[in-house]
């Protein structure tokens, strides 16, 4: 069983696990264009304690997950990335708060964070009580399963009475509430949970973002994904949560996700947070 949590969670044994970290933003300065503009309450309160609390969800590799290989557990990945950039052009420090998905969308409502990235989704229900950054990375949404399946489960309709799961809270479980409704529906906090119920046969299925999934596929043979035909599922991009009403910091967060993506920072982001991942599993 040792064996197969390794191999399952790619060495993110503890990513349940709550807790925050401290780490100095650069030197940068806020561009020129952002400063001259009247503070919003969020970006003068930034700007006054000196440092931006990033609100995350650990275990979703490779936009967040826990790293212990030099001995303290610290959070990379895609999104924390961009979250140290955001932070250097404000010229402040990082400072991240771990959490659990379901809770960290709560925790932007209630002001516990200034602003949440984990591979979020910029849906219109969430757009309701929060606002969204450009996006940054695109999206697909395919289902896990078992290699042993691929002859028999090859589209929705050949999930009817079958089990599959979801993480809690994400856009995976409004998709399978709304297309596998003759499913058994298995909802748990993290992809890894999910994953291990997959492998040892108590869900036959997980729906999943494609770029997530690629990092559990890589030390777990004996799985696969299937591209259905999900017909509410859109292509979205992943996007920066921002508490609605903070403009002048929507924009800064908007200008660090144009100049990265122009320069291919994440393109060479997600290629070193899918290698770490990969090598976290083979210790």
């Amino acid at each position: 069983m040792k064996q197969v949590w390794k191999k399952v969670i790619l060495g993110l044994a503890a990513a349940s696990v709550a807790f925050s970290i401290v780490g100095c933003g650069g030197d940068a300065k806020p561009a020129a264009s952002s400063s001259q503009a009247k503070q919003g309450p969020l970006m003068e309160q930034i700007k006054k304690k000196g440092e931006i609390t990033v609100g995350t969800a650990s275990g979703y590799p490779p936009y967040e997950f826990l790293d212990a290989s030099k001995g303290e557990k610290t959070i990379i990945g895609v999104d924390m990335d961009l979250a140290k950039a955001i932070a250097d052009k404000l010229g402040v420090k990082l400072k991240v708060a771990d959490s659990n998905f379901t809770a960290l969308l709560s925790s932007l409502t209630a002001g516990k964070v200034d602003i949440a990235i984990a591979g979020i989704s910029a849906t219109d229900e969430r757009k309701k009580t929060m606002d969204f950054s450009d996006g940054y990375l695109p999206m697909h949404e395919k289902i896990m399963i078992r290699k042993a399946d691929k002859d028999k489960l090859k589209a929705l309709e050949d999930f009817k009475g079958k089990s599959v799961g979801a993480q809690k809270s994400t856009t995976e479980e409004k998709l399978a509430q709304a297309e596998l409704k003759d499913s058994k529906l298995v909802f748990l906090d993290h992809v890894p949970d999910v994953v291990l119920e997959l492998k040892q046969g108590k869900v036959d299925g997980l729906v999943v973002q494609d770029v997530v999934a690629e990092q559990y596929l890589v030390f777990n043979d004996d799985l696969t994904l299937i591209d259905v035909n999900f017909k509410t599922a859109k292509v979205l991009d992943t996007a920066v949560a921002i508490p609605k009403g903070n403009e002048d910091l929507k924009k800064v967060i908007n200008e660090v996700i144009q100049e990265n993506t122009k320069n291919g920072n994440f393109d060479k982001w997600l290629k070193a947070a899918s290698k770490k991942a990969i090598e976290n599993a083979k210790k």
